[in-house]
């Protein structure tokens, strides 16, 4: 009997030492909360910046026919500089537009990472306009740096080409084709402060 209420015994102390060795991993309820807590008031507090410099952008830039889009963690800027047939030098009435986008972005939100995307018309090759495309955003990309006082390693660029699916004007070369022949801004708000 004695051996019996012994095996007992030691079973019921195995059984409390393995669910004890198990709950290690566990989180406590007040530490999960603080977290859930804490992720959420950064998603607000992101929402809010986002929604500060979209208004600030409109309110800027409502003199000028861009088109401003809040998406999620990101505000796009497109139509921030247009260019001349085969050429990637930037016009003088988009540099103030640019003067603008890099105060506010200096004064207000100095660790979003920005994005030039440039695009071209279809009146070269694939290839020729790719290259084309990138040029015009590298040289939004270095106004923006040199000029605009924007950090280095916030800015960089990428070139779609003649991407159909993000052309302004399907298919439109020459003078109808200058909505074509631009570079947006995609402002990158996720893991700034």
């Amino acid at each position: 009997m004695a051996s019996t209420s012994s095996r007992i015994g030691r079973c019921v102390a195995g059984f409390f030492v393995v669910a004890l060795c198990g709950c290690t991993d566990y989180v406590k309820k007040t530490d999960f909360d603080a977290a859930i807590t804490e992720l959420r008031n950064n998603d607000q507090k992101q929402q809010q910046e986002i929604d500060a410099i979209t208004q600030e952008m409109h309110t800027k830039f409502a003199q000028y026919d861009t088109q401003i889009t809040a998406m999620q963690g990101r505000i796009s800027v497109d139509t921030i500089a247009h260019f001349d047939t085969n050429q990637s030098t930037l016009r003088d009435e988009d540099k103030q537009r640019l003067d603008e986008f890099a105060k506010v972005m200096r004064d207000h939100h100095s660790g979003a990472v920005i994005t030039a995307e440039g695009f071209a018309d279809p009146s070269g090759s694939a290839s020729q306009n790719q290259k084309l495309a990138l040029k015009r955003a590298e040289a939004v990309r270095d106004y923006l740096i040199q000029t605009g006082g924007l950090n280095a390693e916030q800015v960089r660029a990428v070139g779609y080409g003649e991407a159909k699916n993000r052309q302004v004007v399907k298919g439109a070369t020459g003078d109808k084709g200058l909505p074509n022949r631009r570079v947006a801004l995609v402002t990158d708000f996720a893991g700034s402060t």
